[in-house]
């Protein structure tokens, strides 16, 4: 199973792939919801709180209540990212540089379409290094759009991809199954490496002390990164 989120701003768009053994899935969903566990018993967070980069690194939404435990914060979302990097799992990185994208296309796709396709593209290939035999299946967070990126991975299991790189997607089955996040602790933890890779390759931090706790939360699952790359136009 690999899970797919994505992480963008005005300029660059990110998706990462969370591809995850079944084996590991249980144990990684349990190992998460003991993080936000002990959060509820120290901190009073909600217990069905949802790991989401940016709520908890600004203190949005479940975890309002914890607006001015920064050092606190940071732990949960080292913690969590820990637990990721502790399970066998690998994790596939693509962006675009969105400015450079719509400055070279006049009727450029949605970003997310292409760094999809190109994320697809590399799941594909590394599941095909691993095993021949492999197979895989998609599960993303919900997005506006669902029909069409269902409608592209039909076309590219059968005709193969757009470009240069052009490939069949044959290790993909079915289809792409969107989910919300709140529902999924696995698409939570694509979501929580989506975001700080979001930010360690985008972000200019004001602050050092944010640059040393975003490298140190990076640090617990960088050794799970099999490919990362961000295509700039």
């Amino acid at each position: 199973m690999t899970y797919l989120d994505e992480s963008y701003s005005r300029h660059h768009y990110y998706i990462a792939a969370l591809c995850c053994p079944d084996g590991q899935a249980q144990s990684l969903a349990t190992a998460l919801d003991d993080v936000v566990a002990d959060a509820s018993r120290n901190f009073g967070v909600a217990l069905h709180a949802e790991l989401h980069g940016h709520a908890i690194s600004s203190a949005s939404d479940a975890w309002f209540c914890m607006k001015r435990q920064v050092r606190a914060r940071i732990r949960i979302y080292e913690r969590a990212m820990r637990v990721i990097g502790e399970h066998d799992v690998s994790v596939i990185l693509r962006g675009v540089d969105v400015a450079r994208l719509n400055a070279r296309y006049r009727d450029a796709a949605r970003p997310h379409g292409v760094v999809l396709q190109h994320v697809m593209e590399r799941v594909n290939a590394y599941a095909r290094s691993c095993d021949p035999m492999q197979r895989v299946l998609l599960i993303a967070d919900e997005i506006d759009g669902q029909d069409t990126y269902r409608q592209n991975l039909w076309d590219y299991r059968r005709a193969g991809t757009p470009g240069y790189r052009s490939s069949k997607l044959e290790q993909i089955v079915d289809t792409i199954h969107f989910a919300p996040s709140h529902a999924s602790r696995l698409i939570q933890a694509v979501d929580l490496v989506a975001y700080m890779h979001h930010r360690r390759m985008s972000v200019i931090e004001a602050d050092h002390r944010a640059v040393l706790a975003n490298q140190q939360i990076w640090n617990r699952i960088s050794h799970r990164v099999v490919h990362e790359w961000e295509w700039v136009p």
